[in-house]
């Protein structure tokens, strides 16, 4: 545990870990399984324990490198699956599905792309949506920039609050921090499957 404990401190106040925590937030835009929510949170509960690293900068590289992680995310589905997209007959059932998510983007897709942000297969399916069936640019970057600032502040303030809370145990601030994190993730999901559950009913009944 030591040993964990001096690796993570060592990582966390280089120099170099703006540089981890772009590169794991970018990749984690659209590849999932790498831990750049992790990395964030681990960052900032060391931030908490003295200068090193500069607790600002974290959420700032983490914003940055989650905006340009869901734009590559988004010219992904714009390049490939736009194509794919209007290659679906008429009529077709994934034709039915691919117009019944261009109108969601289209009504609610600011509050889609912000929401979504917090679940980490979610994000990635909805910018690769949203550039499947063209979202604007504009407004995706918009949207975006609002989604992974508050994303990015979100993370660093459980990390922070987690180191003060822990200060002397550094490991159980992370894992206080990342406990937290994954309570916030299931309770967004549970919402957004008890809100599905509703409409479904409500549909059932016309």
């Amino acid at each position: 545990m030591e040993a964990l404990l001096d690796l993570l401190r060592d990582t966390a106040t280089s120099p170099w870990v703006y540089l981890v925590i772009f590169g794991l937030t970018a990749v984690d835009a659209f590849f999932p399984a790498v831990p750049g929510e992790a990395a964030v949170i681990t960052a900032a509960v060391f931030a908490a324990d003295g200068a090193h690293p500069n607790l600002v900068a974290v959420i700032a590289t983490a914003a940055l490198g989650a905006l340009i992680g869901d734009h590559i995310s988004y010219a992904i589905g714009r390049g490939g699956g736009a194509n794919r997209l209007a290659r679906f007959p008429d009529g077709s059932r994934r034709r039915a599905s691919s117009e019944w998510a261009r109108r969601a983007v289209d009504r609610r897709g600011g509050l889609i792309l912000t929401t979504s942000r917090y679940l980490p297969g979610g994000r990635t399916a909805v910018t690769l949506t949203m550039g499947a069936v063209r979202y604007p640019r504009r407004s995706f970057l918009l949207y975006d920039g609002i989604a992974t600032t508050t994303w990015a502040l979100y993370c660093g303030l459980l990390g922070y609050f987690g180191g003060l809370a822990f200060e002397r145990h550094p490991i159980k601030g992370i894992l206080a921090g990342i406990g937290l994190s994954v309570i916030v993730t299931l309770g967004i999901e549970g919402v957004r499957w008890l809100r599905r559950r509703a409409h479904r009913r409500a549909a059932a009944r016309y």
